[in-house]
Protein backbone atom coordinates (compact mmCIF):
# COMPACT_ATOMS: atom_id res chain seq x y z
CA UNK A 1 0.00 0.00 0.00
CA UNK A 2 1.66 3.37 -0.72
CA UNK A 3 1.57 5.93 1.72
CA UNK A 4 1.05 9.25 0.33
CA UNK A 5 3.02 10.98 3.70
CA UNK A 6 6.32 9.50 2.92
CA UNK A 7 5.95 9.71 -0.83
CA UNK A 8 5.84 13.55 -0.52
CA UNK A 9 8.47 13.25 2.04
CA UNK A 10 11.08 11.24 0.05
CA UNK A 11 10.07 13.88 -2.92
CA UNK A 12 11.01 16.65 -0.90
CA UNK A 13 14.03 14.65 0.08
CA UNK A 14 15.49 13.88 -3.04
CA UNK A 15 14.66 17.18 -3.97
CA UNK A 16 17.01 18.71 -1.47
CA UNK A 17 19.68 15.74 -1.94
CA UNK A 18 19.64 17.22 -6.04
CA UNK A 19 19.77 20.83 -5.05
CA UNK A 20 21.09 23.21 -2.15
CA UNK A 21 22.14 19.26 -0.19
CA UNK A 22 24.78 19.16 -2.16
CA UNK A 23 26.58 22.03 -1.40
CA UNK A 24 25.34 22.18 2.39
CA UNK A 25 26.80 18.60 2.72
CA UNK A 26 30.38 20.12 1.50
CA UNK A 27 29.74 23.06 4.12
CA UNK A 28 28.60 20.42 6.48
CA UNK A 29 31.74 18.35 6.34
CA UNK A 30 33.91 21.40 8.22
CA UNK A 31 34.10 22.31 11.45
CA UNK A 32 32.47 26.36 11.57
CA UNK A 33 35.88 27.48 12.79
CA UNK A 34 37.47 25.57 9.63
CA UNK A 35 35.01 26.61 6.99
CA UNK A 36 34.98 30.40 7.62
CA UNK A 37 38.72 30.02 8.50
CA UNK A 38 39.52 28.94 5.18
CA UNK A 39 37.05 31.33 3.29
CA UNK A 40 38.62 34.24 5.14
CA UNK A 41 42.48 33.30 3.94
CA UNK A 42 41.26 32.93 0.32
CA UNK A 43 39.97 35.97 0.91
CA UNK A 44 42.69 37.57 2.38
CA UNK A 45 45.07 36.27 -0.68
CA UNK A 46 42.66 37.57 -3.63
CA UNK A 47 42.14 41.00 -1.37
CA UNK A 48 46.34 41.10 -1.97
CA UNK A 49 46.45 40.03 -5.46
CA UNK A 50 43.49 42.98 -6.28
CA UNK A 51 45.51 45.74 -4.58
CA UNK A 52 48.78 44.44 -6.27
CA UNK A 53 46.94 44.89 -9.27
CA UNK A 54 45.05 48.26 -8.86
CA UNK A 55 48.65 49.69 -7.07
CA UNK A 56 50.50 48.52 -10.26
CA UNK A 57 48.01 50.11 -12.57
CA UNK A 58 47.72 53.56 -10.12
CA UNK A 59 51.46 53.79 -10.42
CA UNK A 60 51.38 53.15 -14.57
CA UNK A 61 48.36 55.74 -14.94
CA UNK A 62 50.16 58.02 -12.80
CA UNK A 63 54.23 57.35 -13.42
CA UNK A 64 55.03 60.69 -15.60
CA UNK A 65 53.55 62.57 -12.00
CA UNK A 66 55.20 60.16 -9.50
CA UNK A 67 58.53 60.24 -11.60
CA UNK A 68 58.69 63.75 -11.10
CA UNK A 69 57.29 64.39 -7.55
CA UNK A 70 59.73 61.19 -6.36
CA UNK A 71 62.57 63.13 -4.95
CA UNK A 72 60.18 66.02 -3.64
CA UNK A 73 57.83 63.21 -1.65
CA UNK A 74 58.55 61.86 1.85
CA UNK A 75 58.11 58.13 0.80
CA UNK A 76 58.09 56.56 4.35
CA UNK A 77 55.15 58.78 4.27
CA UNK A 78 54.06 57.50 0.84
CA UNK A 79 54.52 54.12 1.91
CA UNK A 80 52.79 54.09 5.26
CA UNK A 81 50.20 55.51 3.33
CA UNK A 82 50.11 52.11 0.91
CA UNK A 83 50.55 50.32 3.91
CA UNK A 84 47.35 52.27 5.26
CA UNK A 85 45.34 51.53 2.33
CA UNK A 86 46.13 47.86 2.10
CA UNK A 87 46.03 47.10 6.10
CA UNK A 88 42.10 48.88 5.63
CA UNK A 89 41.45 46.77 2.29
CA UNK A 90 42.22 43.16 3.63
CA UNK A 91 41.09 43.69 7.01
CA UNK A 92 37.20 45.26 5.08
CA UNK A 93 37.41 42.23 2.84
CA UNK A 94 38.18 40.09 5.84
CA UNK A 95 35.35 40.84 7.95
CA UNK A 96 32.68 40.84 5.43
CA UNK A 97 34.03 37.22 4.29
CA UNK A 98 33.51 36.84 8.08
CA UNK A 99 30.14 37.39 8.21
CA UNK A 100 29.14 36.27 4.81
CA UNK A 101 30.44 32.54 5.41
CA UNK A 102 29.36 32.33 8.98
CA UNK A 103 25.47 33.47 7.54
CA UNK A 104 26.31 30.82 4.85
CA UNK A 105 27.55 27.97 7.53
CA UNK A 106 24.54 28.76 10.17
CA UNK A 107 22.38 28.27 7.19
CA UNK A 108 23.99 25.23 5.83
CA UNK A 109 23.69 23.54 9.41
CA UNK A 110 20.34 24.65 9.90
CA UNK A 111 19.30 23.07 6.54
CA UNK A 112 21.39 19.96 7.32
CA UNK A 113 19.40 19.26 10.69
CA UNK A 114 16.29 19.63 9.17
CA UNK A 115 16.85 17.26 6.66
CA UNK A 116 18.70 14.47 8.57
CA UNK A 117 15.26 15.03 10.78
CA UNK A 118 13.19 14.47 7.85
CA UNK A 119 15.10 11.30 7.21
CA UNK A 120 15.00 10.54 10.90
CA UNK A 121 10.48 10.88 10.51
CA UNK A 122 10.95 9.01 7.03
CA UNK A 123 12.13 6.36 9.13
CA UNK A 124 9.97 5.69 11.55
CA UNK A 125 7.27 6.22 8.66
CA UNK A 126 9.33 3.08 7.15
CA UNK A 127 9.05 1.13 10.82
CA UNK A 128 5.39 1.63 11.92
CA UNK A 129 4.16 0.66 8.28
CA UNK A 130 6.12 -2.80 8.81
CA UNK A 131 4.59 -3.25 11.81
CA UNK A 132 1.05 -3.56 10.72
Amino acid sequence: MLNEERIILMTRLASYEAGEGKKNEAIGKYFRSDYIGIQVVKSVVCASIAFVVMFGLYLLYDLETLMTEIYRMDLFVFAKNILLLYVILVVGFAALTYAVYAYRYNKAKKSLKNYYNNLRRLASLYEKSNHY
